[in-house]
């Protein structure tokens, strides 16, 4: 029998408990296959939204998924208000987060799920990762340099070399080692995570119309070329470097199965742009499967009911879909 997904709730004062309530109830139609939530199971009870059924292990979230929400309940947590964020808040997050990995890695879960969390206030507790992703590869024994952050919606796939940098830094840490372990993450998460057999990789330039030959900027000729050429050399069907600005277009898209950025807007501008309320961050490089919306917790709209629910729909959907193709090439459904 395949393991439920587990979702860890991220912030409680946030949308994370709405959005999650609301998959589950959107659960048929979407084809989502069971999961649990991890948290205050009170969090999600006081918005109204659907029934709740506290859990003590996740063997138990199959036989009550198709008539409450099955929620892990999480020990001495206090309750958060919606919309303001609080210390107690940041610690329930992070020991969802911590169960969530621990749960997946043992096979308890068959993929995990993180719900968008406050950075801010997870640094307030003394949290020294850059994010829930460097968090994640670390507690699964992965070097955060092997761990690739790929943004996913229906009709593009992205994945930014650089993350969470200042643009003005950008330059200076990309390197041909850099962008050919991105390649090599990114074309064997194709592979394991979504089927595809021989990945196509479009690695978008640096500089204005891909550095004209070197003219505006030597990035593309001195970098990103010779990176293409290697991960060439190794059977990678790579190409580029293409001026970021026509990338994107539909007739690009249908080039790709994926396209590598120099920086962070320069991959999440077109994927939120196209799509917004189902982007989904799946974490390539790990031994377990992770994804999230591609959104913040939204504080300001928390605890009114008007939170959209696509993106934890989608990540719950791609979660399921991708455990499932590994079970299926290992042979094992854990």
């Amino acid at each position: 029998m395949t393991a439920p997904i587990a979702i860890s709730m991220g912030d409680p004062a946030g949308i994370g408990p709405e959005i999650i309530a609301k998959a589950w109830k959107a659960r048929r139609k979407a084809g989502l296959s069971p999961f649990f939530a991890i948290g205050d199971p009170r969090a999600i009870e006081t918005l109204g939204i659907c029934p709740v059924w506290a859990i003590s292990d996740p063997s138990e979230a199959g036989g009550q998924f198709g008539k409450a929400l099955p929620v892990l309940t999480l020990s001495d947590t206090a309750l958060s208000e919606p919309g303001t964020p609080c210390v107690h808040g940041a610690r329930s997050a992070l020991m969802a987060l911590e169960m969530g990995v621990g749960l997946t890695r043992s096979g308890a879960a068959c993929a995990l799920v993180t719900g968008p969390v406050s950075k801010a206030r997870l640094y307030s507790i003394g949290f020294s990762h850059a994010g829930q992703t460097e968090f994640v590869a670390e507690r699964c024994g992965v070097s955060p340099d092997n761990a690739v952050m790929m943004l996913a919606g229906p009709s593009l796939r992205v994945v930014p070399i650089t993350t969470h940098v200042p643009l003005a830094s950008v330059s200076e840490l990309l390197s041909v080692e850099l962008l050919v372990a991105r390649g090599l993450s990114t074309a064997r998460g194709l592979r394991k995570n979504f089927g595809i057999e021989d990945p196509r990789l479009a690695f978008a330039g640096f500089n204005p119309h891909a550095g004209e030959e070197g003219a505006i900027g030597r990035e593309e000729v001195d970098i990103i070329r010779p990176a293409i050429e290697r991960l060439k050399s190794e059977g990678i069907d790579a190409s580029g470097p293409f001026a970021a600005d026509t990338m994107f277009h539909p007739r690009a898209r249908a080039t790709y199965d994926a396209a590598l950025c120099c920086y962070h807007d320069q991959a999440l501008i077109p994927l939120k742009t196209l799509h917004f309320d189902e982007g989904v961050n799946i974490t390539l490089g790990l031994p377990i499967v992770r994804t999230s919306p591609d959104h913040g917790t939204a504080f300001d709209i928390a605890g009114k009911g008007i939170a959209e629910p696509g993106a934890m729909i989608a990540a719950i959907k791609m979660a399921g879909e991708a455990a499932a193709r590994r079970a299926k090439t290992t042979g094992t459904a854990k």
